[in-house]
């Protein structure tokens, strides 16, 4: 006979949770997408109020010649959080995504992670959450329209967001592709919208109080030049996110007041990478704790240099951690090794031996 003992079960800690796409899409389902878009704004407003506690660095970022892989990392202190992210904008044209990810939280007091999850899905929907809250604070008061410049994969959830957020009802759209105009539409024909499709990036901006713009050529681009735009608009700019990546003309910046979410990634990936170093910029949470002013006239034109940043991806994977126990949408993944005996980890190989306790 063996001397071995047999491999004891897995305790508890050897598993998280991981949501998958699927249960993601069932989460999202459960709860409605535009309830779970607002629940988002409060979450990752939450977290903005609070931003002295977490730890803040701009995102570790490999490029190449046709895209990115990033990651961003994050803490409030008690728990962690990072997301890996890519973004290839020639992905498309193969029929790939633009944007994959995933996300992932850990207590920090054990360092055991606690949850896995999709963030594809999940950053579509926090992106947009964050815009609708900085176009709350920041935005014309009874805005109704937006032009969105940028048809793809995130359009649809900027509009809902939007909607659910600030009120809007008509959009105008624009895509360089009149067919990524066409699948908006169509996605959006029965969520109660006026929609109006553009031919060009002028005619969408006619009339809108809030200019969406959201492309993804890897490159310096001018989506809008400066006499496109009048007084009193706010421009959200969510396509910046990379080094060489812009959508706006420069001299729109320079008559605007720009808020951003983290000076240093910003300057870096932003639309405020072609301005000087001391060009002046409002971070956002200083605006919901009302540490500065946000708009402050009616013909202010108010513009938030998006690149996206950690702790929105924290907010939004607290979220789904704090909503799990109501749905059961979810998998249990044993992918940490928690040994019977801590100190005695080969141990724990020796009796998962194949055929180990038998004669």
């Amino acid at each position: 006979m063996s001397d071995f003992r047999p491999a004891p079960a897995p305790s508890d800690l050897a598993f998280i949770r991981f949501v998958s796409v699927a249960n993601m899409m069932k989460l999202i389902h459960r709860i409605g997408v535009e309830t779970m878009l607002a629940d988002l704004v409060r979450y990752i407003e939450d977290d903005f109020r609070r931003w002295p506690l977490f730890d803040k660095t701009p995102r570790v970022a490999s490029h190449s010649a046709v895209g990115v892989i990033e990651l961003m990392p994050t803490s409030d202190g008690e728990v962690y959080g990072f997301k890996y992210v890519n973004g290839h904008p020639k992905n498309t044209r193969e029929g790939l995504q633009t944007v994959t990810a995933f996300g992932l939280l850990a207590r920090v007091d054990t360092g055991y992670p606690v949850l896995l999850s999709e963030m594809t899905m999940l950053t579509a929907l926090r992106t947009a959450a964050t815009s609708a809250m900085v176009a709350r604070h920041l935005a014309p008061k009874g805005s109704r329209t937006m032009a969105m410049i940028g048809n793809g994969a995130q359009s649809e959830f900027q509009a809902l967001a939007m909607r659910k957020v600030c009120g809007i009802e008509e959009l105008r759209l624009y895509d360089i592709d009149a067919r990524a105009t066409e699948k908006t539409v169509a996605n959006l024909r029965d969520r109660g919208f006026v929609l109006t499709p553009c031919k060009t990036a002028e005619q969408a901006i006619e009339g809108a109080q809030i200019v969406t713009t959201c492309t993804a050529d890897k490159q310096y681009a001018t989506i809008l030049t400066d006499n496109m735009v009048g007084s009193g608009v706010h421009i959200n700019a969510i396509g910046g996110d990379c080094p060489g990546k812009t959508e706006l003309h420069r001299d729109i910046l320079a008559r605007s007041d720009v808020f951003v979410e983290y000076t240093p990634q910003t300057r870096i990936e932003g639309e405020i990478q072609q301005m000087p170093d001391d060009f002046p910029v409002t971070e956002m949470w200083q605006v919901l704790t009302g540490a500065a002013p946000g708009r402050t006239s009616d013909r202010q034109i108010t513009l938030f240099d998006g690149v996206g940043f950690a702790i929105e991806d924290f907010s939004a994977l607290r979220y789904v951690r704090d909503r799990l126990d109501d749905t059961g949408d979810y998998e249990c993944l044993d992918i940490i090794a928690d040994p019977d005996d801590a100190r005695d980890l080969f141990g724990m190989l020796e009796r998962a031996r194949p055929g180990n306790g038998k004669s």
